[in-house]
């Protein structure tokens, strides 16, 4: 049984790696248009330059007999592979497929949406590419073709006829899970749900990641995680994460694993697993506040020692909305400062290697650097208000 959090936190070291790393494959030619489809079958496929997500956004439905007029498709920049890792990210685009017919997942994401095979294999590597046997409810500002769309496929009469739901109810074949392989098989009906713009996180490139690993054991790896870096990957990347690199910088043979979160813009420890095992153990741990997480925040004036409480709205979603009034319903979200010490102002050659903005903060003498237990882990729970 391992010791307390008190000795563990010298000892414990990420585990990494979710698969095989080969080298980057060679970049395909900058070249491509989108395709429409002018079967019958064909449904509007609309798509918005500045909307984050477009629903059901469908190169055809598996039941529509009702030819529609699709409106030229909006110019989107030229694709090749995910690789090299771009220094800003892509506007948001999501993409809301429904299948026409039994088809390889890949090659219906490639024509329906005019993309290369290639970068259609590396979104579903990245874990970029979700699917559900029924496509999910339609959200209320949907174009009006998009219910239609939606009505026809998840009609009764349609889906008892679809031998892979049969003995699930329409909440549980509505639920979504990642497309591991470009050639996995889509039945007539099944929802696609495309992340073309993953979200980046170019700073793993530029980290030398084994001089960043605190500890090595049998069971765990502790990571001196830089910021602007995810641990475990976001919901649309789940490759470019300190779990990833650190598994290539360190040769493991089995993936590294997560065993808690901090945020992307922090830095400072992880654990990684590398055992189902110790993962249990870890979290056990943290479940009987063994573990203490301390953080060191820097601001802009003097925060006094002592306990700060506030209530965060109980939705998983941004923004998150806080209260430092009690609200029926709302989590309690409290840190305690333990300390707040004068600092230099960091220097610009500072902010320039650790990539921090300066959120236009005008340059002061002296900073202020707090020592923070946090008492509850609100996910973004706010850290200071000053």
């Amino acid at each position: 049984m391992p010791k307390p959090a008190a000795t563990l936190a010298s000892l414990l070291l990420p585990q990494l790696r979710h698969r095989p790393f080969p080298p980057p494959p060679p970049l395909l030619p900058r070249a491509l248009s989108f395709s429409s489809t002018s079967s019958p079958l064909v449904a509007a496929r609309r798509r918005f330059r500045f909307s984050p997500t477009t629903h059901l956004a469908v190169t055809a439905a598996a039941v529509s007999n009702v030819a529609v007029e699709a409106p030229a498709p909006t110019a989107y920049p030229a694709y090749d592979r995910i690789l090299p890792c771009p220094a800003q990210d892509d506007p948001p685009r999501i993409e809301h497929l429904v299948a026409r017919e039994d088809e390889a997942a890949g090659d219906f994401i490639s024509r329906s949406l005019g993309l290369p095979p290639l970068y259609v294999a590396d979104l579903i590597k990245f874990g970029a590419v979700y699917y559900a046997l029924v496509a999910p409810q339609p959200p209320p500002y949907a174009a009006p073709e998009h219910v239609r769309i939606f009505r026809e496929v998840t009609e009764p009469s349609v889906l008892r006829r679809r031998a892979s739901i049969k003995g699930k109810t329409v909440r549980e074949a509505q639920k979504t899970f990642r497309v591991t392989d470009p050639g996995q098989h889509l039945e007539a009906g099944t929802y696609l749900r495309v992340h073309v713009h993953p979200k980046r996180f170019p700073r793993c490139y530029q980290i030398d990641w084994k001089s960043r690993v605190i500890a090595v054991t049998d069971n765990y790896v502790v990571l001196n995680k830089p910021a602007a870096t995810s641990v475990g990957g976001a919901t649309d990347n789940i490759e470019e994460s300190c779990v990833v690199f650190t598994s290539r910088a360190l040769g493991v043979d089995s993936p590294l694993m997560t065993t808690h979160q901090i945020d992307n813009c922090s830095e400072g420890c992880v654990v990684l697993s590398k055992t189902k095992e110790f993962c249990s153990v870890f979290h056990g741990l943290i479940r009987e506040k063994q573990v203490k997480k301390l953080y060191l925040a820097l601001t802009t004036k003097p925060v006094s020692p002592g306990i700060i409480t506030h209530y965060m709205r109980p939705l998983n979603r941004a923004p998150r909305l806080v209260s430092e009034d009690h609200i029926g319903g709302w989590h309690l979200c409290q840190m305690e400062i333990l300390d707040c010490t004068k600092v230099p102002w960091p220097k610009p050659l500072i902010t320039k290697v650790h990539n921090v903005d300066n959120c236009g903060w005008p340059r002061q003498e002296a900073a202020y650097e707090c020592k923070i237990n946090l008492m509850t882990g609100k996910t973004h729970q706010t850290p200071l208000k000053i």
